[in-house]
């Protein structure tokens, strides 16, 4: 199993990213993708999740109406987050996973065995 996330790099404060990560591998028909993040220094963190049984998203208060995590009706495998007015606090590596089943902590990074290997968000002010 692999995720493969793409879409960071260097973007000013109030600017927008996208990122995508797509997931292939032997057991690859996810009911949940979604992302975490970690800056220097600090805890790996929940940003937000999508459901597909749930067909919705779930997201951290951080980044709650900055952030929008969606997934590909036709691409049943990928997922995208979307980060409109970015702060020099979101700088992060920004870590796709995904899950087989939704779990009610899906905010907790120990429900989570399968992880991408990160892509670089830097916001400057």
């Amino acid at each position: 199993v692999q995720l493969q996330a793409s879409g960071g790099g260097l973007v000013q404060a109030g600017g927008s990213v996208r990122l995508s990560c797509a997931a292939s591998g032997v057991t690859s028909n996810y009911d949940v993708m979604g992302w975490f993040r970690q800056a220097p220094g600090k805890e790996r963190e929940f940003v937000g999740i999508f459901s597909r049984s749930r067909r919705r998203a779930y997201y951290s208060d951080s980044v709650k109406g900055r952030f929008t995590i969606s997934g590909d009706n036709a691409k049943k495998n990928m997922v995208y987050l979307e980060m409109n007015s970015l702060e020099p606090e979101d700088t992060a590596v920004y870590y796709c996973v995904a899950r087989l089943h939704y779990s009610v902590a899906y905010y907790d990074r120990r429900q989570y065995e399968n992880w991408g290997q990160g892509t670089q968000v830097t916001v400057s002010s």
